[in-house]
């Protein structure tokens, strides 16, 4: 069994860091659309996943998040299938997770143009700090 002191130096010897992969492998393309049919109620649409998951882009260690988006749409809806390929799509990316809520806003407004969208992204705690960040467009 290891001492106190051994296993001290053995993690200041943890320098190892995984692959990421690049913002390019996020996969925008494969979301859809459909046409809604009752344009200009104020209906919000709220879609949420606990299963998000990106990687710290300087460790590659995987970050774990709830994922909410709400919006109001104009003449389009965002079809939920593509959606999950979509999301699916960040697994390995190395992204900090300001950057990944702006990059799905910006992906999900452009699919469906709504009038209004925000996309809430909250990471589970890391290094005792607990972060949640809210990208929005429109209203």
């Amino acid at each position: 069994m290891a001492s106190i002191e051994e296993l001290k130096k053995q993690y200041q010897d943890l320098n190892d860091t995984f692959d990421t992969a690049p913002l390019e492998v996020i996969k925008s393309d494969l979301l859809m659309a459909f046409e809604y049919e009752y344009p200009g109620s104020s209906t919000e649409v709220l879609i949420d996943t606990d299963e998000f998951t990106a990687v710290c882009p300087w460790t590659g260690l995987p970050d774990f998040g709830t994922l909410k988006v709400r919006y109001v749409p104009n003449k389009l809806c965002i079809e939920l299938k593509s959606m999950k390929y979509y999301l699916l799509s960040f697994t390995g990316v190395g992204v900090v997770q300001e950057h990944a809520a702006n990059i799905i806003l910006n992906d999900l407004k452009n699919v469906c143009e709504p009038i209004s969208m925000s996309v809430e992204l909250d990471y589970k705690i890391r290094g005792g700090l607990h972060t949640s960040v809210v990208a929005s467009y429109g209203e």
